[in-house]
């Protein structure tokens, strides 16, 4: 069970949205490198990134920040937003990055996902963002026909290392995580499920460490580390707890 903060790249600095509006940006960092250094010295174990104009404009736009990212942070890096390619899947790799995130191409070229998880193993992880129940691309900005099991089952045999299942309708209102659909999503494949989207208090912390919700790798959380509502050794001290329990 992990608590990954995110960083959320717009225009070089560290912003969360609301509901994926790129319009409703507030601007946390103007420092994206400091904020990864906080969140290691508060003893966070991985750092989730989302490079968002990327997403957007389909290609790495924050590439710099990102990297400066890398240098200032002895914890592992996962990526996503505009990584559309083998060769930028490498690149990223080499310079550093444990993970990479593949969410519209996931949907668009899915055999490219089983490529990259071919070359580079237990390397690659896919973004599974959803509105209503079904699959958004391009930075939620285009709704796609499909279930998000529907897509989850497609990379069953792949060597995924893990999903990011976002709830669009939650992502950044602080209304708690979609537990239901998030849980019935891990119970529905093999693969390992992060959730995302919403994790709003210390009660959404307690509720990662019931055993229904055991079977998730974690779980991502944003403005309610920015804005104070989840205290970070409040929050991974519930979960070193719940960790030493299920060893004893």
């Amino acid at each position: 069970m992990i608590l990954f903060p995110a960083i959320d790249l717009k225009d070089g600095k560290c912003v969360r949205l609301k509901l994926g509006d790129m319009d409703t940006a507030t601007v946390y960092n103007e420092d994206p490198a400091a904020q990864a250094m906080a969140f290691e010295d508060q003893g966070f174990s991985w750092l989730h990134v989302v490079d968002l104009n990327g997403a957007f404009q389909g290609k790495s736009v924050n590439s710099a920040a990102v990297g400066a990212i890398l240098k200032a942070t002895k914890n592992p890096v996962q990526l996503g937003g505009g990584i559309r390619s083998l060769a930028q899947i490498e690149d990223w790799l080499d310079r550093g990055l444990s993970r990479v995130i593949l969410g519209t191409v996931a949907v668009r070229e899915p055999d490219l996902v089983r490529q990259a998880c071919r070359a580079f193993p237990g390397k690659i992880a896919v973004g599974i963002d959803a509105r209503g129940g079904k699959v958004a691309v391009e930075g939620w900005a285009e709704a796609s026909s499909l279930g998000v099991i529907e897509l989850a089952k497609k990379f069953e045999d792949a060597g995924v290392a893990a999903i990011i299942y976002t709830d669009i309708d939650r992502d950044g209102v602080l209304s708690g995580i979609n537990w239901e659909s998030t849980i019935a999503l891990a119970e529905a494949v093999p693969i390992p499920v992060i959730a995302s989207g919403g994790l709003a208090s210390l009660a959404d912390i307690r509720r990662m460490t019931l055993p229904d919700a055991r079977k998730l790798e974690g779980a991502i959380s944003g403005r309610a580390l920015y804005d104070g509502r989840i205290d970070p050794a409040e929050a991974l001290a519930i979960l070193d707890e719940a960790r030493a329990g299920l060893v004893q």
